[in-house]
C-alpha cells in the first residue's frame, strides 16, 4: 500500500494546524481519522445480508410474491 505522504503532511500541516513534531507522532489511520477519511459506511454483514435475503427471496420472472405485489 502506498501513501501519498505529501498530501498527508500538507492536510495534517495545513488543514488540522498539527506541529510537525504532532503530526509525525500520528500513525496513518490516526491522521485519517482526524481528517474524516475511511469513515465511511461499513460493508454489509452476513447477518444483514441473510435478513435481507428472508425479506426480499429471489423468485423466478413474473412470479407474484406472497402479499400479491408484483
Amino acid at each position: 500500500m502506498s501513501l501519498d505522504w505529501p498530501g498527508m503532511m500538507r492536510a495534517g500541516l495545513t488543514r488540522l494546524r498539527l506541529r510537525p513534531a504532532e503530526f509525525w507522532a500520528l500513525t496513518p489511520a490516526e491522521l485519517m481519522l482526524m481528517l474524516g477519511l475511511g469513515a465511511g459506511v461499513r460493508p454489509m454483514a452476513r447477518a444483514r445480508l441473510e435478513e435481507l435475503a428472508r425479506a426480499f427471496p429471489d423468485r423466478p420472472r413474473g412470479e407474484e410474491r406472497q402479499d400479491g405485489e408484483p
